[in-house]
C-alpha cells in the first residue's frame, strides 16, 4: 500500500490506521502534508528536539508526541488544517469563531 490508495487519502473517522513505510524524517512530513485534510498527527521518538521539529512541520491542527487521541476540554484549542475544519473549539482561539472585528474611525 502507498498514499495513492483510497484508505490513505481520504478522512475516515472511526478506529482505523494506515501504515506507510518511509526511509527519513523528510519523507514522513512529505507523505503525512500530501492530503487535503489535516485533522491530527502522531509523532513518537526519543528525541524530544525531533518531536518538535515534526509538530512543527505537520499541517495538522493537533500533533501529539509519544501518544493519540489526548484531549482537554479547557485551553487547548482544537480544530483542523485545510479540508478538516473551519476554525478551533475550546480555549481562547474559539472566541474568533464568535467575534467580529470592526473598526469605527471618527473625526470630531
Amino acid at each position: 500500500m502507498d498514499n495513492t490508495s483510497r484508505v490513505a487519502r481520504e478522512e475516515i473517522v472511526g478506529p482505523i490506521a494506515v501504515l506507510l513505510p518511509f526511509q527519513d524524517a523528510e519523507e514522513a512530513v512529505r507523505i503525512a502534508n500530501d492530503t487535503v485534510y489535516g485533522l491530527a498527527a502522531a509523532v513518537f521518538t526519543k528525541d524530544l528536539s525531533r518531536a518538535h521539529t515534526m509538530a512543527d512541520r505537520l499541517q495538522a491542527g493537533t500533533v501529539w508526541g509519544n501518544t493519540v487521541n489526548q484531549m482537554s476540554g479547557g485551553p487547548l484549542p482544537f480544530g483542523g488544517f485545510k479540508q478538516s475544519g473551519i476554525g478551533r473549539e475550546h480555549g481562547t482561539d474559539v472566541l474568533d469563531a464568535c467575534t467580529e472585528t470592526k473598526a469605527v474611525v471618527v473625526n470630531l
